[in-house]
């Protein structure tokens, strides 16, 4: 006798430092998570292209990226990646952007990107959930958890200025009000980065925030001493996000 299938999710990934990380622990479980293939376009991989892209494909998971979501001239994949983002929002694939994979999804279905007008949110940082968001499947499952309010790791200068049309705004910070947001049935953005490693967010900080956090009287150890006061909410942050993407992978479409 064999077991159930698991389902398959399809993993971009835009450049070295930027891995599923946390959540690779948890949506790769071998008794309850998903089979991840993980393309890397950025070292040559292809991505699938046209109607039947996402044939086969129970989740989709676009990760983050230095990159401005508009610039496909340096990264010649966006197009093909707005596109498979796109198809899920329509055809109920459940998705996931983080950080440059939400303003991916906000492009591909209507929405604004711009350089952010306050500046880069860096560090920890703390998202707070709208009633829309209580009431969803993603974020709903980590108020569940954390409350109403619950601190995130941030890195992004670039941020979603207008919401694609019938998209739905599920949480917010002070600095940027679009930090979570879902469009069609089951297709979510993030600003924020509940995947990162301390590592990576660490590089992420001193490679290009350093002075910035100077200014704003903080420092990158100091950032980095938050997020490891922070390391169990952190956890428990990425665990909730993974269950509820296998949960909404493992609903029919």
């Amino acid at each position: 006798m064999t077991g159930p299938t698991r389902p398959t999710a399809l993993v971009v990934e835009h450049e070295a430092g930027c891995s599923l990380g946390r959540l690779g622990q948890q949506l790769a479980d071998p008794v309850s998570g998903a089979r991840l293939d993980v393309r890397r376009p950025w070292a040559g991989d292809a991505l699938p292209q046209g109607p039947d892209a996402l044939d086969g494909v129970d989740l989709l998971v676009v990760l983050g990226g230095s990159v401005a979501a508009w610039e496909d001239d340096a990264a010649p994949w966006l197009p093909a990646t707005r596109a498979l983002l796109a198809r899920a929002a329509t055809d109920g694939t459940a998705a996931l952007g983080l950080c440059l994979g939400a303003q991916l999804l906000a492009l591909a279905t209507g929405g604004l990107v711009e350089r952010g007008a306050a500046g880069p949110e860096v560090g920890l940082v703390e998202v707070r959930v709208n009633d829309a968001g209580r009431a969803d499947p993603l974020l709903g499952a980590v108020a569940g958890s954390l409350g109403d309010r619950w601190p995130v790791a941030q890195a992004h200068g670039d941020a979603v200025t207008q919401l694609p049309p019938d998209a739905e705004l599920l949480a917010s910070s002070d600095l940027y009000p679009v930090q979570a947001l879902r469009v069609g049935e089951r297709a979510w953005g993030v600003q924020y980065h509940p995947e990162v490693e301390p590592t990576d967010l660490a590089s992420w900080l001193e490679d290009h925030h350093p002075g910035l956090l100077a200014e704003r009287g903080t420092s990158v150890a100091a950032e980095m001493a938050a997020v490891a006061a922070a390391e169990e909410h952190l956890a428990q942050l990425a665990a909730v996000h993974a269950r509820a993407l296998l949960a909404a992978a493992a609903r029919p479409r």
